[in-house]
């Protein structure tokens, strides 16, 4: 029988150490990091990405192009670029619609403020998404959140943000159309997501 390990009262009051965004950029400057580790900072914590699939590859490529196409001029479609949410997580969605931007946005990441519309492409991470992901975007004021759901083949959108979490989900079915709230042009059939 396996005998589980009893914490002793000082490991229990260890003090945690969160990470800032800003030291989280230092350790990228000092080359802690290349571009092929996968990592996000969420709540001051290096999270560990998962390696992406040809199934959620090919979602998102496709998503890709359905916002590129409708979107037009009206937004700038980010594809796994990260987005800051103030001074202790930057997560790396799928895929973003910001706002246009001059330099598009290579002087600094995009925040809260810039976005439009968030993605995540789910496929062996929906309950990570949906439990950490989806709030941490709604207390930090992100519009609205779009969270495919591979292995389900459904999309979840979240819209109303604030700080318990988002006020409105719904489940679109096959046969509609929907929009980003606040893109009213972008129309995108849901059986054309899959």
């Amino acid at each position: 029988m396996p005998v589980a390990e009893a914490q002793t009262p000082a490991a229990q009051t260890r003090p945690v150490f969160r990470l800032s965004v800003d030291a989280y950029h230092r350790m990228i400057d000092a080359g802690v990091f290349d571009e092929d580790d996968r990592v996000e900072l969420i709540d001051g914590e290096l999270r560990a990405m998962p390696p992406i699939k040809s199934d959620h590859a090919g979602k998102t490529t496709r998503l890709n192009r359905l916002l590129t196409l409708g979107a037009g001029d009206s937004a700038l479609v980010a594809v796994q670029n990260p987005i800051t949410l103030r001074a202790f997580s930057e997560p790396e969605p799928d895929l973003m619609l910001l706002r246009p931007r001059d330099d598009f946005y290579e002087g600094d990441n995009p925040t809260s403020a810039d976005t439009l519309l968030v993605i995540e492409v789910s496929d062996s991470s929906v309950r990570y998404d949906r439990e950490v992901k989806v709030p941490l975007y709604a207390a930090h004021g992100v519009p609205e959140v779009w969270l495919v759901d591979l292995p389900q083949r459904c999309l979840e959108i979240y819209r109303e943000p604030g700080p318990d979490g988002y006020r409105l989900m719904l489940r679109p079915q096959g046969s509609e159309v929907i929009t980003p709230a606040l893109l009213p042009g972008l129309r995108i059939p849901v059986a054309d997501i899959w």
